[in-house]
């Protein structure tokens, strides 16, 4: 790996020659903006806004613009009397729990090697301290003419650093969370935690870009004048993490409108066990049928029997009923007789 800067690590009155070498690399791909009519490159150029003529790099300066917008001057020799003690130097500061820097002021990570061979037992010494202490540490280093921020952490056999935000770089998130009260429910967080525990764990070496490799495919297809390679459409919902977090969704949509109609918290409904299938009653022996047949004669005969019964004292109990009616009416008409004549006897 190419080296991008040359100082110290400075550990106390302990001084570590090192080189600084980037950890990472950008896999994107990258287009050129292009005339359609005929494919030429479109290409940019510096232009001085005042004659209009095409500047080159060595006459290209810097400068600071005003409030005014006019321009102040700046020259490397300015920059080169500014006191920067960490020009060529890593200048740890203190040693800290991992756990005390906010990821959000993570940049861009480095790899720190040894520069020579009096330098290894001393980067030794800081690589094995910080394992110990299982601390990292902070520092202060300049690079591409501004001071910045640093954390070395321990990675494998080696002493890595990231560029860290400065404290005063990171943005408060004003406006940014809910402004409604929100108000989460046990059973909803069950579930959330439930739909979770469904991704389990992950291997991040086994993550990779699907995008760019379709890309690369596409771009070496049109290359050989192939056509395009067709791929299965990507699935609605966008893939398996994003599926899981529609159905949390859904899931704690129905339970506000459970809440919403029965004013009650949603619970996860259990399945019943299966029950174990009843077995098949055994089939009677030729011996045994010829035998239950009379015994089955004599019941049927017998419930013939009780039906009659039945019918006939229903029968007479009905009847019974039915005379007893007209008597009473009959009698009624008698009396109702009666008393008329004594009315008319009288009058």
């Amino acid at each position: 790996m190419r080296s991008i800067w040359n100082g110290a690590i400075s550990f106390g009155l302990v001084s570590i020659p090192i080189k600084l070498v980037n950890a990472t690399e950008n896999h994107s791909i990258s287009f050129r903006q292009i005339h359609k009519a005929d494919g030429g490159r479109i290409r940019y150029r510096k232009v001085c806004e005042l004659d209009g003529e095409e500047v080159s790099t060595p006459e290209i300066g810097k400068a600071y613009e005003d409030a005014d917008g006019s321009m102040i001057p700046i020259t490397d020799d300015d920059l080169a009397a500014l006191p920067l003690p960490t020009a060529k130097t890593i200048e740890i500061v203190a040693f800290v729990p991992a756990d005390s820097i906010d990821p959000l002021q993570m940049d861009t990570a480095y790899y720190l090697s040894a520069a020579g061979v009096p330098a290894a037992k001393p980067y030794t010494l800081l690589r094995e301290a910080l394992k110990r202490s299982q601390k990292v540490a902070v520092a202060k280093f300049a690079l591409r003419g501004r001071e910045r921020l640093g954390m070395l952490r321990v990675v494998g056999d080696v002493i890595a650093m990231h560029g860290l935000l400065w404290p005063d770089e990171i943005r408060v998130p004003e406006g940014v969370a809910p402004e409604t009260d929100v108000t989460v429910r046990e059973a909803e967080l069950d579930l959330a935690d439930a739909l979770m525990d469904t991704l389990g764990s992950v291997d991040l070496d086994s993550l990779h870009d699907d995008y760019r490799e379709a890309v690369e495919e596409m771009i070496a297809a049109k290359a050989e004048g192939a056509p395009t390679p067709e791929r299965e459409p990507a699935a609605g919902g966008g893939g398996k993490v994003l599926d899981l977090m529609a159905a949390l969704e859904n899931s704690v949509r129905a339970a506000k409108e459970g809440r919403a109609e029965g004013d009650e918290v949603a619970e996860v409904t259990r399945l019943p066990a299966k029950k174990t299938a009843k077995r098949a009653p055994a089939k009677k022996t030729t011996a045994a049928k010829t035998a239950a047949k009379p015994a089955a004669r004599k019941t049927a005969a017998a419930k013939k029997t009780a039906a009659r019964k039945t019918a006939s004292g229903s029968g007479s109990k009905t009847a019974g009923k039915a005379a007893a009616k007209s008597a009473s009416k009959t009698a009624e008409t008698a009396s109702k007789t009666a008393s008329g004549g004594r009315k008319r006897a009288s009058a």
